[in-house]
């Protein structure tokens, strides 16, 4: 049952074993297609963007009208709407990654063995990655062009708020594909808003290698629980950073309140503040005062309530991820305390301690199991394009197979490659 966008979808699970079917054969001639052809296909899609760009803000339209009869908040709006600057910032995320390395084919580690062969590993795409993610429709064009250029087929389902923007998209990453000789099936954006097909996507091993869900925590946590194929993710973002009794207190301050205040929303923002009784008296009221000038709620235990005007944090709030002006605040005995505070209530995603004690840094960086750990540096800073990745598809805190911001390797595998001459093993 060949479906083309905008046509109804009567049997939604058809519907996605065939999308499947077709991702998993355009994988296999995306894997062998040449570097100059992905390149060249990333800039044709970012021309069609750019030739296209009325017709595309026009299908957004319609999505935001109906996200407003529909009442959703100024927020959601928001991250819905494509204006020109947007659609200006896809155009060059697609020209960026066409001018990043290719991952894929790198051979490394070869070296010889006694028996005369020589074995080393290379890296290979992972096949077909299944991606779902909620309202902005520029991650449509993001994703696609991450998976494209590390040769993977794709199959994509945005949100039904953006469906429109989704599918106009689409209809130019086909039309860049398909100039450049690469199969349209390479990439597939859903065309149906029926949930049932994302319960089919994540039951899908024999055509989808892996699923990348972005976006609320609720969404996260059904595909993790019910998936059938490997996922990479993260759940929360309660990211801490630990102000040490051998701190410089101005790198203190800048770190402490960047961390907080510089976004909000982020997965990567501060949520508790833990900091060494020593210098708690010194810090706390000069950040207190900061953090109020940006009307950030501070929670504090009982010791930081003795040294500054605050609410209480109860014991919920040290496992919460505001993603809001709100931030938690703990005094601690010292270092070993703060490594204890992280372990008992972090998620892994990115801690950072302030300390001029090499010591205690080295202590940190080996001892805090987070997907990134920073010494004297901003959390706001755990970002792939920060990382010199080029861009991210997502952060992940699980331990296999990418940890981190997951940019063009990290969606790739590895496979060993042996050289010989005839060799036997004898």
């Amino acid at each position: 049952m060949t479906q083309r966008a905008h046509e109804p979808v009567s049997d939604v699970a058809a519907y996605m074993q065939e999308t499947g079917a077709k991702a998993r054969a355009a994988s296999r001639q995306l894997a062998a297609a040449p570097t100059a052809m992905k390149d060249a296909a990333l800039n044709a899609i970012a021309d069609d963007l750019d030739a296209t760009r009325d017709a595309l803000m026009a299908e957004n339209r319609k999505d935001l009208e109906a996200g407003r009869e529909k009442g959703l908040d100024a927020a959601l709006l928001d991250r819905l709407e494509l204006n020109a600057s947007r659609i200006d910032g896809m155009i060059e995320g697609l020209r960026q990654i066409a001018g990043l390395p290719d991952p894929v084919g790198q051979v490394f580690d070869m070296n010889y063995r006694p028996s005369g062969i020589q074995v080393g590993r290379m890296r290979v795409p992972l096949g077909v990655v299944g991606i779902i993610y909620e309202s902005r429709p520029n991650v449509t064009a993001d994703a696609a062009a991450l998976c494209l250029k590390s040769g993977n087929a794709t199959v994509l389902r945005g949100g039904s708020e953006a469906f429109h923007s989704n599918q106009a998209i689409a209809a130019s990453i086909h039309r860049g594909l398909e100039k450049t000789g690469l199969p349209a099936d390479a990439v597939q954006v859903v065309a149906t808003t029926d949930r049932d097909a994302v319960g089919a996507m994540i039951t899908m091993p024999e055509y989808i290698d892996v699923i990348i869900p972005r976006g609320g925590k609720g969404l996260i946590e059904r595909i993790s629980n019910d998936a059938r194929v490997p996922v990479i993710k993260h759940l929360d973002g309660i990211c801490h950073v630990y102000i040490d009794d051998d701190a410089d207190m101005d790198k203190a301050f800048r770190v402490a309140l960047n961390a907080k205040t510089q976004r909000y929303g982020t997965c990567n923002t501060m949520e508790t503040l833990l900091v060494s009784q020593a210098v708690a008296g010194d810090i706390l009221p000069r950040l207190a005062g900061a953090y109020g000038e940006e009307s950030v709620e501070l929670r504090g235990c009982e010791k930081t309530q003795a040294l500054i005007d605050c609410n209480a944090a109860s014991a919920a709030d040290w496992d919460t991820e505001y993603l809001a002006p709100i931030l938690s605040i703990r005094i601690v005995d010292g270092i070993d305390q703060a490594i204890e505070h992280i372990a008992a209530h972090s998620s892994q995603h990115t801690e950072s301690i302030v300390t001029e004690n090499y010591t205690r840094a080295r202590r940190f960086l080996a001892e805090v199991d987070s997907s990134s750990v920073m010494v004297n540096a901003s959390t706001r800073f755990a970002d792939g394009f920060e990382y010199g990745l080029g861009a991210e598809i997502g952060i992940s805190t699980d331990k296999f197979h990418a940890r981190g911001p997951v940019g063009l390797e990290g969606l790739t595998s590895v496979k060993f490659i042996v050289l010989g001459d005839g060799h036997i093993r004898t």
